[in-house]
């Protein structure tokens, strides 16, 4: 009987989870892969998809600290932290691990479920557990700077505070081929949505964290491999194009940005007065995940409306929705942004414009750089050159 303890621990702790308005986002994660408990784990651990749990080490749990390790292996698997931080994790794996723990633990210690005496949390970390206040709404690479810094400046104080390691293994050190992340990246994301929906209909709030991911419409890892792929090779294929999220579900990819690399992304955003708070919402959305996925050495973000109203130049850019400030809100000049480009002697590898199209019908645009338009709504745009996204779904 003895044996059955810790799987009926797990079970409840998920069951319990996942009817809950503030975690029920979750439940699609949560679900997803192995989810058991093992003899030789010493507490848990996961590759970023499947998740175990050590069999003594759940027994001596409570069951709200049972809550809080399913929440924390949940969160590993729905950051997408196997993925998004493999490049750092491979440089240093033991900042890494202990930054996205920090995290993933900020986030459990703010969830606001209690129990009836409204007093008592309902989900809590067990102990050991790494969390720090001042790494509130922190990202991972913030995380792992600072914890470079420590490690650096007092190297003891580091090593008795994060001796004992993390709480939980992180397999994130795992081989996977394009066509696995790809796999593996669709598998967390059709995760979340579906969870997403449930947590929708029972009131629940989901994370910025999580938002951020969920909300792009337009797979940027598909257009911008042909984009940057065809400007290395030097071709001026541009045309209108309507992106068509059916080819990704007919398995028609295009050309991979592996190899290539960017030292300078610049990334115009339209802030005049016909973009709508929602427009800009969603520019600054894609902005995140455009950086995601070509990893640029340094992005540039330009605002502009009739003017360029200033710009925001950023080398670490997993934290950009906190730190955009979008100025402007007037008329509309586009060439305003080729002007400041010249002016400033800006050498950008490529340029993509985020504009609702309504424009000056003599558009002056005299950079080399290629540049990519994303264009919301007017339909027949046609800028002198560049490539044309119709943005939004079919």
């Amino acid at each position: 009987m003895s044996k059955e303890i810790a799987e009926v621990s797990i079970k409840k702790a998920t069951i319990w989870l996942m009817r809950q308005k503030e975690t029920a986002l979750y439940s699609g994660v949560m679900l997803m892969g192995d989810n058991k408990v093992i003899d030789d784990c010493p507490t848990a651990c996961t590759d970023g998809v499947n998740k175990y749990y050590g069999r003594k080490f759940i027994e001596g749990l409570t069951k709200y600290e049972a809550r809080g390790l399913v929440m924390h292996e949940t969160e590993h698997c729905a950051l997408n932290h196997a993925v998004r931080f493999k490049k750092q994790m491979k440089k240093n794996p033991e900042l890494t691990n202990i930054a996205c723990d920090y995290v993933v633990n900020d986030i459990i210690n703010h969830l606001e479920i209690y129990e009836n005496d409204r007093q008592t949390k309902s989900v809590s970390l067990p102990e050991g557990a790494f969390y720090d206040v001042k790494y509130h709404d922190w990202s991972v690479n913030d995380v792992i700077k600072d914890l470079e810094k420590q490690q650096k400046e007092n190297p003891k104080e580091f090593k008795k505070k994060h001796g004992k390691g993390s709480l939980d293994e992180h397999d994130f050190t795992k081989s996977m081929t394009p066509q696995e992340i790809k796999e593996h990246t669709k598998k967390v994301d059709t995760a979340l949505r579906e969870g997403s929906m449930l947590a929708g209909k029972l009131g629940g709030k989901i994370p910025r964290a999580i938002s951020d991911m969920l909300v792009p419409k337009v797979n940027w890892r598909d257009v911008l491999r042909d984009f940057v792929s065809s400007a290395i090779r030097g071709k001026d294929e541009y045309s209108w194009r309507k992106f068509n999220k059916r080819m990704v579900a007919n398995n028609l990819y295009l050309p991979s940005l592996e190899n290539e690399t960017i030292s300078e992304l610049v990334v115009a955003i339209d802030t005049s007065g016909s973009i709508g708070a929602k427009e800009l919402s969603e520019f600054t959305s894609e902005l995140v995940s455009i950086c995601e996925v070509t990893t640029p050495d340094r992005v540039r973000v330009i605002w502009w409306d009739y003017n360029v109203h200033g710009e925001q130049v950023f080398e670490e850019y997993t934290n950009l929705a906190h730190m955009l400030k979008p100025q402007g809100g007037g008329g509309t000049k586009v060439s305003s942004v080729s002007e400041y480009i010249n002016k400033n002697n800006i050498n950008a590898d490529a340029v993509v414009v985020f504009t609702d199209g309504y424009v000056e019908l003599d558009i002056k645009w005299d950079i080399s750089s290629p540049t990519l338009w994303v264009v919301t709504e007017k339909k027949g745009f046609m800028p002198p050159n560049g490539k044309v996204v119709k943005y939004g779904d079919n």
